[in-house]
Parts: structure tokens; sequence; C-alpha cells
């Protein structure tokens, strides 16, 4: 199987020998751009990842002679297994509680997270680099995020602003920072303000939050994250609202709307019009 036809197969569906094929190409720096940058994604994924693709991945994303956007793309990818890793740490005994349930080794999560703070660190490393690895490392919270986060939130410029509410979302502590980029004018800073509402249970968002499931033309991708925002602000409140929503002709609305619902231990039973009544 070619590697386009991989990029195109869902990932559980990858035959064996797929990690072996992202990794040739991921190595191969005479190979096409867009071929590793389609390797440098896939590589992420969690059916793959592991410590010999995650090393690749790290020596991408080292190589000051690569091309921004794979950096950028190879840090992406280091995200998902530092996710894992993160859930798993018991910071107690200094090791995961399960080794079986994380993607790659311990050695190897403690070499990204040094990494990745390292290469942050250099101010000679391109802004959209830093911003994709700032992006990654959130993934697994550490003392040193808190300060960077803040320093691009205040920076004045847009695009690091949009990262720092991204990174909230990951990194607790900054419910005024979310608040006030609910107001924002900028879309995607007022969706990432959205979904680091939901994920850190800002009550004070509530008003807000709620009123994007009543407004009309409120965008797709920004009810979504509303959807799923309010079933964690206000479980007990959040149903009459989602109720109100399940007859969209939108299958992804709907869809998102039963797993909020069932985030909320609410049970939404269909009408199927054939009440016990009705057959008499």
């Amino acid at each position: 199987m070619g590697l386009q036809k991989l990029y195109d197969t869902p990932s559980w569906e990858w035959p064996q020998g797929a990690d072996e094929l992202i990794l040739q190409v991921l190595r191969d720096n005479g190979a096409d751009k867009s071929d590793r940058l389609l390797a440098a994604e896939m590589a992420g994924d969690a059916v793959v990842v592991n410590d010999e693709l995650a090393d690749v991945l790290l020596s991408v994303l080292a190589d000051g002679k690569a091309p921004d956007d794979l950096r950028s793309r190879a840090a992406i990818s280091l995200g998902p297994a530092l996710e894992y890793a993160d859930i798993e740490w018991d910071e107690d005994h200094g090791g995961f509680d399960d080794p079986s349930a994380v993607p790659v080794s311990e050695q190897t999560f403690r070499i990204i997270l040094k990494t990745l703070h390292t290469i942050y660190m250099d101010a000679a490393t391109p802004k959209h680099v830093r911003r994709r690895v700032l992006e990654a490392a959130v993934r697994a919270p550490q003392e040193w995020q808190q300060n960077v986060i803040r320093e691009a939130y205040s920076s004045g410029d847009a695009d690091w602003k949009l990262t720092a509410v991204f990174c909230m979302r990951y990194v607790r502590g900054f419910d005024k920072e979310i608040l006030d980029s609910l107001t924002s004018k900028n879309e995607d800073v007022h969706y990432e303000a959205v979904c680091a509402a939901g994920n850190w249970e800002v009550d004070a968002a509530w008003p807000h939050v709620a009123g994007l499931l009543t407004a009309a033309g409120t965008d797709k991708r920004l009810l979504l994250a509303a959807i799923e925002a309010v079933a964690i602000i206000r479980p007990t409140a959040a149903p009459e609202l989602l109720y109100n929503l399940m007859d969209s002709d939108d299958e992804d609305i709907v869809a998102t709307i039963h797993e909020a619902l069932a985030m909320t231990g609410d049970e939404w039973e269909a009408e199927d019009g054939d009440d016990e009544d009705d057959q008499w």
C-alpha cells in the first residue's frame, strides 16, 4: 500500500507494516515534501506511534534545515502520545500507572518533554514552529508553560494569542483570560475559549456559552463546541437546552448532543410513535 492510499484509509484499517512505511518516508530527506508531511501527520496516530516513530518526529522537529511546516507538523504529532502519557503518569511514584496504555516508554516521554521545552525556549526557533511546539507540549502540562502562555496571551500578536487560548484548554489557571476571550471578534480565539471554558467548568462562562445554543446563526463548529461545553459546565441545566436542538437535520449536531447528554447522565429516549396506549 502506497503512502497516499494509506493516508486515505482509516487508521484502524491500516495493514501490518504501516509504521515501517511511515518511518521510511520520514527518514528520507530526499523524499517529496508533501509525502513527508503526510508521514509526519500519520506518525502521531495512536495506531502506530511508538518510541521509534517519536524519536524520528523529534529528529525532524530539531532539524533546523527542515521546512518550517514539516517541523511544525512533527511537533503536533507528538501531542497525542504526550496526552496518553500524561493521563497515566503518577507523580507520587514517578512512573506510569499502566505502561501498556501508553504508546511510548517513560524514557521517551521524558525526552519529548525536555526536547519540546528546549526548542521552544530557543529564540532562534521560527515563530510558527514555536507555536506548534507549545501547542503540543501543553498536552502534558508542565510548570514552565504557565508563564509562556501568559506572555503569549499578552504579547499583542494575534497568532500568539490564539495559541495561548488554545493552550488554556489544557493548562489550568486562566479563567479570567478565558472569559475575556469569549468576547473576541476573532472566530478562532472565540472557539478555543468556548472549548477551554467547558474543559475547566468555568461557571461564569455559562450565560455566554448557553446563549450560543439559542442564538440564530451560530457557526456549526462553534455550536458543536458549545454543546459539549454546556454539558460540562452545568450538567443539570444543560439537557433542557440540548433537547431543543434535537430536531436538527444535521447528523453531526445530533450526534454531539447525544454524547453531551451522556456526559450529563441524562438518557435521551427517541420517540418512535408507538406508545403502548396508542395500540389499544
